[in-house]
């Protein structure tokens, strides 16, 4: 069995690079304890050809993931070939789920969140390294909590975890 230990992280490669890239930033600055996995550095061609090898290193990566991340921007929503396949992955191997707004939302985003993903166990937060590190640290053990209770939906953090992180609007 793999040991799942790195987070998986799923954009739009074409409009959402430059926040994927300043998460890494993050991650070298801040000494954040995050790995990411950049699911756009396998191959420079998308071509239709390659289709199936992209998606079998996908899953190679996701098997190794202890959560999955999706920056949402505006095009997320109308991502099917690799995007929307990734979430349904993610779904299917049961990880924490963490939609992260990259227009500073703090709760679901429903004209720019998936419609595969309105009615998941997901935590929804704003784009802020503290918030997301958060995330990362405590979203698997509370969804864990969450589906014990029957939770189901969308979930964010109340406006005071935000205040105590230091973080305003």
């Amino acid at each position: 069995m793999a040991y799942r230990n790195k987070v998986f992280v799923s954009f739009d490669g074409d409009s959402d690079m430059s926040y994927y890239r300043l998460m890494l930033a993050w991650r070298k600055s801040d000494h954040s304890s995050f790995n990411f996995y950049n699911a756009h550095d396998l191959t420079s061609s998308r071509d239709s050809s390659l289709e199936l090898t992209i998606k079998s290193s996908l899953q190679q990566r996701m098997i190794n993931s202890k959560l999955f991340i999706l920056l949402v921007g505006a095009n997320t929503r109308y991502l099917y070939k690799f995007v929307r396949w990734e979430i349904e992955q993610a779904i299917k191997r049961d990880l924490p789920i963490v939609c992260v707004n990259l227009n500073g939302l703090r709760h679901i985003d429903n004209e720019r969140c998936p419609a595969i993903l309105r009615d998941e166990l997901a935590l929804h937060v704003s784009f802020n390294s503290r918030i997301i590190e958060r995330a990362i640290n405590e979203w698997p053990s509370s969804k864990k909590n969450l589906e014990i209770q029957g939770r189901k939906g969308p979930f964010f953090y109340p406006e005071d975890v935000y205040s105590l992180l230091g973080i305003v609007r």
